[in-house]
């Protein structure tokens, strides 16, 4: 923190205030007095020197910086929900997490799922007890409309790469489609060079730009639909795709390519649709920027942004129990399951009191088994974000 230099009250020479110092030295010897006027002529230097050493601190960036460091943090707060973002191109999904976990003061926050930078779209963003249930949103269908342009295949299979293939060949509209049922339902597909596996512990894409070439084994990915969208005499044409878990849209383009002897490449790549989030809940950064703002000057509130944690978690049946038994599953502490309302299923259920999230368990043999308890006490979801989505 910057603090302010103390300023000196110096009283301006008046007739008054001249007299008045002569008549209290006024029985002072005359070496006296030059002793006194000596000592007040080193204090004012002294003073003179203090003020210009304190302006040089003040311009000191070295200062600035310490004072900078010295400033107190922000207090982070608990902020419970998702914010599913819109992200733009050119941003990395980890550094998007960090501007909402920033803007929101939030103390924990994670992604469910990276996108990449040259793509946009939806990227859902947990926030608090929300990180909880990121399984749940990675774990669900994806929806991705993108662009392949013809005749160059990249090292990247996006426009960042370096062209490695080239071809004249260009595809008819025909030709595509009869290929598409290839890529269709459950298919073996081998992850580009430049992508998060890793291999020996490594990234692949940190090899791939250190030079190394490295054979990454094909794995079963699950297209549930490929469709053409568009087909240009511009030499691209767009597709639409909803695929399940580990899936490359980028390596789509380039098998497609190679089978039809024209190569290819991503050019365009926008996420529409990540499990339970759709087109609709995404909220671009610039938007959000301006809530916050907003927010800032008591005009609106965070919770606007902010969906609520179960909408992870719209796909698993919901249990409603009583305050009795939400204490005990609070606790820790399994719950027998009697009476005619009991359910006589098993697997995942979400646990609700009075209509709030409590918990996540599991159903078995009579019993409801806590596994992970919500302690959503702090900022969450508005009303009116919850009701969107009845």
């Amino acid at each position: 923190m910057t603090m302010p230099t103390a300023n000196r009250v110096i009283a301006q020479p008046t007739a008054d205030s001249h007299d008045a110092t002569k008549n209290i030295f006024s029985g002072e010897s005359r070496g006296d007095q030059q002793r006194r006027d000596q000592g007040e002529r080193r204090a004012d230097d002294n003073n003179r020197r203090a003020d210009d050493n304190s302006r040089r601190d003040n311009n000191d960036p070295r200062n600035k910086q310490q004072r900078q460091t010295n400033q107190p943090r922000r207090d982070k707060r608990d902020v419970h929900g998702w914010v599913v973002l819109d992200k733009p191109i050119g941003m990395t999904s980890t550094h998007a997490v960090a501007v909402l976990k920033r803007l929101f003061q939030a103390k924990r926050a994670g992604h469910a799922g990276t996108l990449d930078p040259l793509a946009s779209g939806g990227l859902p963003i947990a926030l608090g007890e929300a990180t909880k249930t990121v399984p749940f949103v990675m774990d669900g269908k994806k929806r991705y409309r993108f662009t392949v342009a013809w005749g160059e295949e990249r090292d990247t299979d996006d426009t960042e790469g370096r062209v490695v293939k080239t071809s004249d060949l260009r595809p008819s509209a025909e030709a595509i489609r009869a290929l598409l049922p290839q890529f269709t339902g459950l298919i073996e597909q081998i992850p580009p060079q430049y992508s998060a596996i890793k291999v020996q512990g490594e990234r692949a894409y940190d090899l791939a730009r250190d030079g190394e070439t490295v054979e990454l084994k094909p794995r079963p990915v699950e297209i549930h639909e490929l469709t053409l969208v568009e087909h240009g005499h511009n030499g691209q044409s767009v597709f639409e795709a909803e695929c399940g878990k580990g899936t490359y849209v980028r390596a789509l383009a380039r098998d497609i390519g190679r089978i039809l002897g024209c190569f290819g490449h991503i050019c365009a790549l926008r996420r529409t649709l990540v499990g339970p989030f759709r087109e609709t809940d995404m909220i671009p950064l610039e938007e959000l920027e301006a809530l916050c703002n907003r927010a800032a000057s008591g005009e609106g509130s965070l919770a606007d942004a902010l969906l609520p944690v179960e909408t992870a978690l719209d796909d698993i049946p919901a249990l409603a129990v009583t305050r009795a038994d939400a204490a005990r599953l609070h606790r820790g502490q399994a719950v027998l399951l009697r009476g005619r309302d009991a359910p006589n299923s098993s697997g995942t259920v979400y646990v609700t009191v009075a209509g709030r999230l409590l918990a996540l368990a599991e159903i078995g043999n009579g019993e409801l088994i806590p596994k992970r308890v919500f302690n959503l006490t702090g900022l969450t979801a508005s009303s009116g974000r919850s009701n969107e989505r009845v």
